[in-house]
């Protein structure tokens, strides 16, 4: 890990179809929920049930790519969907509510990587500090520019203008680039214990062994407040 970006949860959520009978977490006991295995969706949802005093097993897991849960979601096969933007917005502007967010579950952050070998040369290095650079820059004017962010992110992706206007004000939007400090490196140790606990990696492991702090200069530190537009519309 070289760099690192903290963002609003709020574009995590578990979600079900409008007319759904789920009024809280607890409700999910028995029901089935997809969920992109390994993934930042996947923690909350093992961190939410948690919290509303249930573990994994208590619900019917369905491991699904987000093309193919948005296929089941939509047909009705399962009966939530813990996922993250744009699939959020996307859904959301479908008919469908949330049941929860990753506020206060999730930490809300990204990371960018760099090969071991690319960090021992020295001008790759420079090559890799200058591109985080251009990074921080570009994600303070998407900050600044949510509407023309937007209509670049549509048009390289295919998502409607409302989706990406909907997920670049809920959460990609609101990132700000922040140290790859002992904060985070504590918090992403946490991620990587409940996982390993679960069996979804091979191994328990030292976060910090993967990190290369030379690149934080003097960004803020990983729980810095991220930017907010105030709620997306849905």
């Amino acid at each position: 890990m070289v760099g690192a970006s903290h963002g609003s949860s709020a574009g995590e959520v578990i979600a079900v179809p409008k007319d759904s009978d789920l009024k809280s977490v607890a409700d999910l006991r028995g029901k089935s929920v997809a969920v992109a295995q390994g993934s930042s969706a996947h923690f909350q949802l093992v961190s939410s049930l948690a919290k509303a005093g249930l573990k994994l097993s208590d619900v019917k897991v369905s491991y699904l790519q987000p093309a193919d849960a948005l296929a089941a979601f939509s047909r009705g096969r399962v009966d939530a969907w813990a996922i993250w933007d744009p699939y959020t917005s996307q859904v959301l502007r479908n008919g469908a509510r949330v049941l929860t967010t990753g506020e206060g579950v999730v930490n809300g952050l990204g990371f960018q990587v760099a090969a071991p070998a690319a960090l021992k040369d020295r001008n790759k290095a420079q090559a890799i500090g200058d591109y985080l650079t251009r990074l921080r820059r570009a994600q303070d004017w998407a900050h600044g520019h949510p509407e023309e962010w937007a209509k670049v992110w549509s048009k390289e992706t295919g998502l409607p203008y409302e989706v990406a206007l909907d997920a670049v004000k809920r959460s990609s939007g609101t990132r700000v680039a922040v140290a790859v400090d002992d904060a985070a490196i504590a918090s992403e140790q946490k991620i990587a214990d409940t996982f390993a606990d679960l069996k979804l990696i091979p191994k328990h492991f030292a976060f910090e062994d993967f990190v290369d702090k030379r690149f934080n200069a003097e960004l803020p530190a990983s729980t810095a407040p991220a930017h907010s537009y105030g709620k997306a519309s849905s």
